[in-house]
């Protein structure tokens, strides 16, 4: 093996779309980066299931290292880390053998949901109101009507846990992650003997728990030489993907964040386990031990930008949006998709869009796009509002990163309902990938780059937007009557 000069990181990010690799210098510059979509399989034995198969997923991380390796052959990788979406779990056999893969969205334990008896008692311990999105409740989905299959299981961890198991052969569970399983009291900081015996789950099925940034080992020799990689390689424990892209934005203690990708977490920094006593906000560990993020969260908002993109701008890239938005004078179309607001008891089934009829001939595609983003906004100020009412918030500020707030129409929709300038960093775009490299940094003693400043985006024309907001709470009315 050649020597090599540069050194850098390798880090896997797994979402609920897709699966990215990324070759990442120290001070968060991307050199290679490759993506493909995860490959999910409806499940016939419960009303609402999906899964995937992670010997491909695995088989899809190698083959895109692989070439992002190819890519930047004079690199040497000193660390490897993985990060991935919330609530994602994978079992696994007494040999290590993963034997199904469950993603945030696989609801094969609502019907198990009456197990909890006492809900409140469970959000005081766990953060959040519990239902089927949360991982312990997949478990019992499996050993409820997959009984061959759960014979076989000794053990689970997060997606990106066993992600670097794969590379180092050390499974260990990550407290970020941790935090979406029912299993973990976030307070103390530890599993829990009393929340495994509501759902009737054996207390050895959990890993160690782990740090973010520990270093869970050297890499596999065999994994070493499919890749071309040093052996010396470290494995560093990574964390799920909202807390990572946070880090990568460098926020203070009361900051609040909006973390604009698949779904939307409204986040706040807090120093203290903080619940609410409605119920409606979630804590989570952050990656650094000493913090907590309280979350509102506005659901799928970007996956719904995203499928209406390939329905109305199927050939044409974003800066063809943003100029016909410019364009738009009068507002025409509103719009409700589903968003989630932490207020509201249950989420809308139903959805569209609403505008005058007969059809006006000055109706356009840029419309329908204006109305999504207006939707999306409209849910993340509900939900800020939300978050609030449990902790105030004093900043004049927001910071943002994501994939969606490439958007500046979005941003300048957030600016003017907020009353607050939106900031973007430098790391916005792959703040996941990124927030990956400082990890890596500071587990190799390193120094970390601080990001600079991208954008500020200032508040203007409040009255009309906020005029604007009431209209769209009227449309949401309209569709939360509908059956």
């Amino acid at each position: 093996m050649k020597r090599r000069n540069q050194t850098a990181y390798l880090v896997v990010d797994i979402g609920t779309g897709n699966v990215r690799v990324a070759v990442v210098l120290a001070n968060g510059n991307i050199l290679s980066l490759k993506r493909e979509n995860v490959h999910y399989e409806k499940d016939e034995d419960y009303p609402d299931a999906i899964f995937f198969r992670p010997d491909i997923l695995w088989q899809q991380i190698v083959y895109m290292a692989k070439q992002v390796l190819e890519e930047t052959n004079n690199i040497k990788i000193t660390a490897i880390t993985a990060t991935s979406q919330r609530e994602g779990i994978i079992a696994l056999d007494a040999a290590g053998n993963a034997l199904i893969g469950m993603s945030n969205h696989d609801n094969r334990g609502r019907e198990w949901e009456h197990l909890i008896r006492d809900k409140s008692a469970m959000y005081a311990a766990t953060g959040r109101y519990p239902t089927a999105l949360f991982s312990a409740l997949k478990l019992v989905g499996l050993r409820e009507r997959k009984g061959h299959l759960w014979n076989k299981i000794v053990t689970f961890s997060s997606i990106s846990d066993w992600v670097e198991f794969m590379f180092s052969g050390e499974l260990a569970y990550e407290h970020s992650q941790a935090s979406e399983t029912l299993l973990y009291d976030i307070e103390k900081g530890k599993w829990s003997e009393q929340l495994c015996q509501i759902f009737d789950l054996p207390f050895h099925l959990l890993p160690p728990l782990v740090l973010s940034g520990t270093i869970k080992g050297t890499i596999l020799p065999s994994i070493a030489e499919t890749l071309s990689i040093e052996r010396d390689a470290l494995i560093i424990a990574g964390g799920s993907d909202t807390q990572v892209a946070i880090k990568s934005i460098h926020p203070s203690l009361n900051d609040v964040v909006i973390v604009s990708g698949t779904t939307t977490p409204v986040i706040k920094m807090v120093n203290q386990y903080t619940i609410d006593e409605q119920e409606r906000t979630w804590t989570s560990r952050h990656i650094d031990e000493s913090l907590f993020i309280l979350e509102a969260n506005a659901g799928v908002t970007g996956l719904n930008y995203q499928r209406l993109k390939e329905i109305f701008y199927p050939n044409e890239d974003y800066d063809v949006i943003e100029n016909e938005l410019n364009a738009i004078n009068q507002h025409q179309c509103f719009a409700s998709l589903g968003s989630l607001l932490a207020d509201e008891k249950s989420a809308l089934t139903k959805g569209g869009f609403i505008f005058n009829a007969p059809v006006s001939h000055q109706l356009t595609r840029g419309d329908f796009v204006w109305a999504i983003l207006w939707d999306i906004a409209c849910s993340i100020y509900e939900n800020y509002k939300t978050l609030c009412q449990v902790t105030s918030h004093q900043q004049q500020y927001i910071l943002a990163c994501g994939g969606g707030v490439q958007s500046k129409t979005l941003r300048k929709f957030l600016a003017n309902l907020f009353d607050k300038e939106i900031i973007i960093r430098d790391t916005y775009r792959q703040s996941s990938v990124i927030g990956g490299a400082f990890i890596c940094n500071e587990a190799l003693s390193k120094p970390n780059y601080p990001p600079k400043t991208l954008d500020i985006t200032t508040p203007e024309n409040r009255q009309q937007s906020l005029a604007l907001y009431q209209e769209w709470q009227n449309v949401r009315n309209t569709f939360k009557q509908v059956i």
